[in-house]
This record gives C-alpha cells, structure tokens and sequence, in this order.
C-alpha cells in the first residue's frame, strides 16, 4: 500500500463564528483537507498562522483590531510562501486591488462561493493563482480608471464622517484652498460632481468603507 498524501491544512480566518464553523464543515468534509484551526480577528490570524503553519489560510477582509489586508501583509512579511485565499464580501475593485498586492493568492466573493471552495483551496495548493472572471474583471477596471493618491483617501474618509472643506483642512493641516483642490481632483477621477456622488462611488469600490 501506498502512504496516504498528506492532508492540506487550513486556518479559517472570519470575524462571525457561524461563518467559520461553516467553513470548518466545508472544508473536513473533504477526504485530503482539514481546518487545523481558526481566528475571529486579524491579529489571531497572524499568531495562528506563526503557531501552525497552514498550508492555506482563508482570510476575510472585515476584521476587527487589524483588517483582513493588514494580516495578509504582516503573514507573508513572516513568510513568504504563504498561500491566502481572501473570503469576502466586498466587491470592490479598489479592496481586489489591496489584498492581491498585500500577498493574496485569490480573492473569492462569499455570495458566488458555492461549491467551488474545496477545488479552489487545491489549486491554490498546488501553487495556481487565478482570480474569479468576474473579480479579474473588477481588476482590470480598475487598472484603466484614475486612483486616488492616499491623501486624497484621507480626504474622502473626512467626507464620509461629515466634514466640510474647512475641518478638512483643520484635520489634515492642510489650508482650505488644498482641500478645495483635493475635492476638485477626487471629483474628475471619480466621475462625479458633488460630494454625495463622491461617497457612492467611493464606498461601491471599496475605497473607503462605512463601519
């Protein structure tokens, strides 16, 4: 007889239980996988990760004391080789954009999950990183519109708390013409002509998100 292959390993990553348990019935349901263990916050995932090694790790994005973006960067800053599959429901193309830059090695959407965790998870394994089409596509989107330059981020994160031009700039220590100017380019390369559309487009894309 031959040895049995080694099982594939997986650290579950999400901040509600239901959603790991789940995930945990998914995944040792399957003869050559088994969840060795899970996190509910982005700084667990990180000590998880040190303490067991996972072969792979299943990592949403909305994660309390450190986002799902932040864990991917300071795992594979330990380690390199790690293979994250991100679990999520933001669709936006700037969120895609983040975790595949911060390591990720595919980025799924929970609502069109369905059966495909268990195939993705070997794949994964066996060193292949292709993105969803529909993900893929959000991607390249991205790639052909302006991005906001981190200040300008800042500046819409303001917006979206209520602030106007002149707390802005109190707040960045910026002057009032600044963050006037700033609104004027976040307005063109968002496509947009006030500050409501600003948010809309800003929040769909995962630029910012609204806790």
């Amino acid at each position: 007889m031959q040895p049995a292959a080694p099982m594939i390993t997986v650290l579950c990553v999400d901040d509600h239980r239901i959603v790991r348990e789940g995930l945990r019935m998914i995944i040792n349901s399957e003869p050559d996988m088994v969840v060795i263990d899970s996190a509910g916050t982005g700084r667990e995932a990180v000590a998880r990760h040190e303490e067991h090694d996972p072969d792979i790790t299943l990592m949403d994005l909305q994660l309390p004391e450190m986002g799902g973006v932040d864990a991917i960067k300071a795992i594979r800053e330990r380690d390199a080789s790690a293979r994250i599959i991100v679990l999520t429901m933001y669709k936006g193309d700037e969120d895609i954009y983040r975790a595949m830059a911060a390591g990720a090695s595919t980025y799924l959407l929970k609502d069109t999950l369905a059966d495909d965790l268990p195939r993705i998870v070997r794949e994964v394994h066996a060193g292949r990183r292709k993105l969803p089409p529909d993900v893929l596509a959000r991607l390249e989107e991205r790639a052909a519109s302006p991005t906001l330059t981190p200040r300008e981020i800042e500046v819409m994160r303001l917006v979206a708390a209520g602030r106007r031009d002149k707390e802005i700039a109190l707040a960045l220590s910026i002057s009032s013409q600044t963050a006037r100017v700033h609104m004027k380019n976040i307005f063109a390369k968002l496509g947009v002509s006030d500050r409501t559309e600003a948010m809309s487009v800003a929040i769909r894309r995962g630029i910012i998100h609204i806790e």
